[in-house]
Parts: structure tokens; C-alpha cells; sequence
């Protein structure tokens, strides 16, 4: 694997909050919380390595490794679903689905990855959701492949540089279990010249 590589959960942290993507995989911080710990719960029923059958009789594959080597891409699909026309990988969330939301960058990454191991079309994903415990379908365009190229870029960027970007300050930071490392409102305070350290003094020994 080359060294260079994105590994695919990055790019849905980075969709949801590019500081976020940051923090985790380049100064390597993580804290659980509530969310966090729902979501490795709900992972812990298709993590398990191997084949299985699905209730339509198709083959499943759990955690199968994946790679892209022209995007530099790889990871995980929670599952893999063998179907007449071709393998559909299927992102599993505890959570509810946004339309065009991180987990849309996350599950379309695993389509391309697909195509290019498989050398056939994929042209879709699933991303189920715990809270409707529903299946939803991802169409990979070529505008979300493009989506997932950019966001791949800038974060083999970011990692290069060792810079993160600035805080959101917004909603998002409400749930979010990094908000203690990242301390959004402090650091947008002393961008914004609200808050300036006072100079080193001289001290008398």
C-alpha cells in the first residue's frame, strides 16, 4: 500500500468538518462519545471478516479491504453485497441519512474503488441507517466521483503540510467528540484578535 494513500474514513470526516479530518489523521486525536460508541455498536454486527449470504440469496462479503491505486485510496467496506450485476458495497450508519452528506462521499469512494479492482460498473452504493433502519441508495456520477477526487487531494494536502484548517464554529461542533482538542470558540477568538497572549516577561530569579 502506498505510503501516500487516504485511508476512505477520512473523507467523511473531512465532509463533515475538514478540522475534524485533521485532528484525526493528522495529529492523530480521538475522543468517544455517545455517538461514537453507538456506531462502533453498530458496526460490531458486520465486522466480522468473511462471506455470508444475504436474505435475497446473495453472497455478502464483511470488512473487505479496498484500494483505488490512481485516487490513492483505501479501506474498509462494512459489507459487500455479490449481485447479478456486480458487487454494491453498503455503508452502515447508527444514525439518520443526509442527501449528498459525508456518508455519501464515504460509500461512493468504496464504488470506485470497486470499479477499478472489479474492472466493472458499479454504479451505486447503499448507506443503511440504524435510526430508520433503512437502505438508501448513493448513484456514483461522475460529479461525485470528482467530489471524492478533490476531497482526496486536499486531504493528502492537508497531511503534507501538517496544517489544519480553521474551526467551523457552528452547529456541528454541538455533537462532536474532538470539540475538547479542537476548542473551536477559543481558537476562533484569538484568529479573530479577541483573545491575545500577553508577551514573556522578565522575570527576576
Amino acid at each position: 500500500m502506498d505510503s501516500g494513500s487516504v485511508p476512505i474514513s477520512a473523507l467523511e470526516h473531512y465532509a463533515y468538518c475538514p478540522r475534524q479530518a485533521g485532528l484525526i489523521h493528522v495529529d492523530g486525536y480521538f475522543e468517544s462519545n455517545v455517538d461514537t460508541v453507538r456506531g462502533d455498536l453498530a458496526h460490531a454486527t458486520v465486522d466480522r471478516p468473511g462471506p455470508d449470504t444475504d436474505r435475497r440469496g446473495h453472497r455478502v462479503w464483511h470488512s473487505l479491504p479496498v484500494w483505488h491505486d490512481e485516487l490513492g485510496l483505501h479501506g474498509i467496506c462494512d459489507t459487500v453485497h455479490l449481485a447479478e450485476d456486480g458487487p454494491v458495497p453498503a455503508e452502515h450508519k447508527s444514525g439518520g441519512y443526509r442527501p449528498g452528506g459525508p456518508a455519501d462521499l464515504q460509500v461512493a469512494a468504496q464504488v470506485l474503488c470497486l470499479r477499478e479492482m472489479f474492472d466493472a460498473p458499479v454504479p451505486i452504493g447503499l448507506v443503511f441507517t440504524g435510526r430508520d433502519r433503512r437502505r438508501h441508495e448513493v448513484v456514483v456520477d461522475h460529479e461525485l466521483a470528482d467530489r471524492v477526487a478533490r476531497a482526496t487531494e486536499e486531504i493528502r494536502r492537508m497531511r503534507d503540510t501538517a496544517v489544519l484548517p480553521p474551526p467551523v464554529a457552528d452547529t456541528r461542533c454541538r455533537r462532536c467528540s474532538l470539540k475538547p482538542g479542537c476548542l473551536p470558540e477559543t481558537t476562533v477568538a484569538v484568529r479573530a484578535g479577541l483573545f491575545v497572549p500577553r508577551e514573556v516577561g522578565d522575570w527576576d530569579d
